[in-house]
C-alpha cells in the first residue's frame, strides 16, 4: 500500500488479509527493499500483523534526499510518522543491516512505542568505518575512513544501470552471491532479490552519497548527504542507548560468517588495508563491529544474542525456519 505523510509517500509491503493483530514492522538493509522480508512476513503466525516499509531512496517509496548530518534520523523519523499515521502501538520492530541502525535510532527516540526489538546483522551503533576499539573511538576527528567515497564506483555504476548480469565481481548479482549470503545455491529466487537491489536510488543525495576526500589514509571522509555518509561515525553514534526508559527486550540475530558486518569486514577499508588490498595502510585497526554492538547491548542489559552457523549477512533468507522460530519466540516473551 501507499501511505502519504507530511515527510514522505511510503510504499509499505503487507500480507493480504492481515489487518489486525500485533503489529510487526520490518526494516530492510542497504541496497535492498521491503521485498527482502516477503517470505518472512507471509510465514508469520496469524496473531501478527506484518508490515515492511521501503526506506526513502529505496524500493517504491519517494526518492527523497537523505540528510546525512542527522545520521539515520531521516529514516527513523519517516517511520515514526508512518507508525503514527497507521495508529500502530506496541510495535515489534525488526531491522536488518542498515535497518538495524534505523530501528535502534527509533528505539532511542521513541522507547515507549516499542514492545520488542530484533536486530539482524545490524550496523554497529558507532556507524560503518572510521572507528577503533569496542568503545567506537574515532580514528580521525573528521571520520576519515567512512563515507560515500568508500563505495566501489563500478558497483555504483552497475547498480544505476540496472545490471542483472553476473559478468563482473562488482555486479549486484555477484555482490548478492558473495556478500549477502554465504551459500547462494540455497537461494531459490535470486532474480527477485537482485531486482530489489536495483530499486536503490543512485546519486549524491541517496546511494552512496556525496564523496569527500581526506588527506589522511585511506583518503575518504564523510560528506553531508546520502546513505553511506549517514552511517559515518561522526553522524551516527548511539552511546547512550542504556539510558532510555522503558527498555524493551532486544534479540540480536547474526550469521557467524557475515563478511559485511563483522570484526574483520571485507568492506572495511581499515581491514582491507591490513590485508594489503588498499595500499599505504599505516596499520589502522579494523573496526570491531560485532564487538562494538555487544558492548552497547551489554550496557543496555536486556538483550539476547543468537548466532547462526553456516550463515552470512541474511539469516532470514539463509535459515528461514530457524530465523522465524527465534523471532516468534522473542515476540511471545515480550
Amino acid at each position: 500500500m501507499k501511505v502519504t505523510t507530511p515527510r514522505l509517500t511510503h510504499h509499505v509491503l503487507t500480507v493480504e488479509g492481515r489487518t489486525t493483530g500485533e503489529p510487526v514492522l520490518f526494516v530492510h538493509g542497504n541496497v535492498s527493499s521491503s521485498a527482502f522480508w516477503r517470505d518472512t512476513m507471509a510465514a508469520l503466525p496469524e496473531r501478527y500483523r506484518p508490515l515492511a516499509a521501503d526506506l526513502r531512496g529505496f524500493g517504491e517509496s519517494d526518492p527523497a534526499p537523505v540528510d546525512a548530518t542527522r545520521g539515520v534520523r531521516d529514516w527513523s523519523d519517516d517511520l515514526a510518522e508512518l507508525v503514527e499515521s497507521q495508529g500502530l502501538t506496541e510495535l515489534h520492530l525488526v531491522g536488518w543491516s542498515l535497518g538495524g541502525g534505523v530501528v535502534l535510532q527509533f528505539l532511542r527516540d521513541h522507547p515507549a512505542a516499542v514492545r520488542s526489538l530484533t536486530l539482524v546483522n545490524p550496523v554497529s551503533p558507532y556507524g560503518y568505518g572510521g572507528t577503533e576499539g569496542p568503545e567506537g573511538r574515532l580514528t580521525h576527528p573528521d571520520g576519515t575512513g567512512a563515507g560515500a567515497a568508500a563505495a566501489n564506483p563500478d558497483f555504483v555504476a552497475r547498480l544505476k544501470a540496472g545490471d542483472m548480469s553476473d559478468e563482473s565481481p562488482t555486479s549486484p548479482r555477484n555482490v548478492f552471491r558473495t556478500s549477502y549470503v554465504k551459500n547462494p545455491d540455497g537461494i531459490s529466487d535470486e532474480d527477485f532479490y537482485v531486482r530489489s537491489m536495483l530499486t536503490t536510488r543512485v546519486g549524491e543525495h541517496n546511494y552512496p552519497g556525496d564523496p569527500v576526500t581526506s588527506p589522511a589514509w585511506p583518503g575518504v571522509a564523510p560528506g553531508k548527504y546520502g546513505v553511506l555518509n549517514a552511517l559515518a561515525p561522526t553522524h551516527f553514534r548511539l552511546d547512550d542507548l542504556h539510558e532510555i526508559d522503558p527498555k524493551p527486550p532486544i534479540l540480536w540475530i547474526r550469521g557467524a560468517d557475515d563478511v559485511i558486518v563483522s570484526d574483520a569486514s571485507l568492506f572495511d577499508l581499515a581491514h582491507l588495508g591490513a590485508l594489503g588490498v588498499v595500499p599505504g595502510s599505516p596499520g589502522t585497526p579494523a573496526q570491531p563491529m560485532v564487538t562494538q554492538t555487544r558492548a552497547v547491548l551489554e550496557r543496555y542489559g536486556r538483550y539476547r544474542e543468537a548466532v547462526l552457523d553456516d550463515c552470512g549477512h541474511s539469516p532470514h533468507l539463509e535459515h528461514p525456519a530457524e530465523f522465524r522460530r527465534l523471532l516468534t519466540d522473542h515476540f511471545g516473551e515480550a
